[in-house]
């Protein structure tokens, strides 16, 4: 029944419609077509999160999802070591020349800490995912759209759901939260850094009120939010790939689609999970 309703959704026939008239008629179809993707792409991941069960029992599946593990999370490492360090050491610099005027720049360890627990570590990591790994999948997608490979899947009766983006899903899931902790933590080194060299501040007075006033809630709510950006990004980079059309030309507006459409879900959803879990 999954692989059948996987189908469906994969399958997109050509939309004919007349043309609109009026800014009405147009404000609406765009409002109906954005309804519609949003439908698809709930469609696909949740047809993906019952398709889990048989990374438990296939082989294949399982050596798929730790390539994509290998893919998003290794290799990514480089890029946002250096991201993380300095997106710390500009916030302590910036925040720690304003404390400092009111002689409170001992506590930029506390700033530092909480900031990219909260935000800063997810939202890193999700933009730097969605630019390296979001826009890989949809390529590797779409190129196997445009190449009928998605339909030669389908003849041989696999279910392209399950086979490819199963384990780009359970990557990205797994993944996520262990590169924003990882953020987290060089953030804060980089915080460290220019407290030592620039705000004069010894590095165990940093760390402690690092430590101090962190909450746990903090480093909870910060693996949560990463973790539905890992869902987001690989379900937004899938459904691309799924959709893609017109050959080489497809997949270059596939990938720039799955971009653009991961960096704002990023904002939109990063911001109201903040309010849920803060706003109380």
């Amino acid at each position: 029944m999954v692989g059948i309703m996987s189908a469906m959704i994969i399958t997109r026939e050509p939309l004919i419609r007349p043309p609109t008239e009026g800014r009405t008629q147009s404000i609406g179809r765009y409002t109906l077509d954005l309804l519609r993707e949003i439908g698809i792409g709930t469609g696909l991941f949740l047809a993906s999160i019952s398709s889990m069960r048989h990374l438990l029992v296939s082989r294949r599946m399982r050596r798929e999802t730790v390539a994509q593990i290998f893919a998003a999370g290794i290799k990514s490492l480089p890029v946002i070591t250096v991201v993380a360090i300095f997106t710390g050491m500009i916030l302590s610099l910036q925040i720690g020349l304003l404390l400092k005027d009111f002689s409170q720049e001992i506590y930029i360890g506390t700033t530092v800490m909480v900031t990219m627990l909260r935000e800063m570590g997810p939202f890193m990591t999700g933009l730097i995912l969605a630019a390296c790994v979001g826009s890989a999948m949809a390529a590797q997608i779409g190129t196997m759209s445009v190449n009928d490979e998605i339909a030669a899947l389908e003849i041989m009766s696999i279910d392209p759901v399950r086979f490819l983006m199963t384990p780009r899903i359970a990557a990205m899931l797994l993944v996520t939260p262990l590169l924003s902790f990882y953020t987290c933590m060089m953030g804060v080194l980089g915080g460290g850094i220019v407290g030592m060299t620039q705000l004069n501040i010894r590095w165990s007075q940093y760390i402690q009120n690092a430590l101090e006033f962190a909450a746990v809630k903090d480093l909870f709510v910060g693996l949560f939010k990463a973790m539905v950006f890992g869902a987001i990004i690989s379900t937004v980079a899938c459904y691309e790939g799924f959709a893609t059309t017109q050959g080489a030309v497809g997949v270059g507006r596939a990938t720039r689609s799955s971009v653009i459409t991961s960096f704002l879900l990023i904002l939109i959803v990063g911001y109201f999970i903040t309010s849920l879990f803060y706003n109380t």
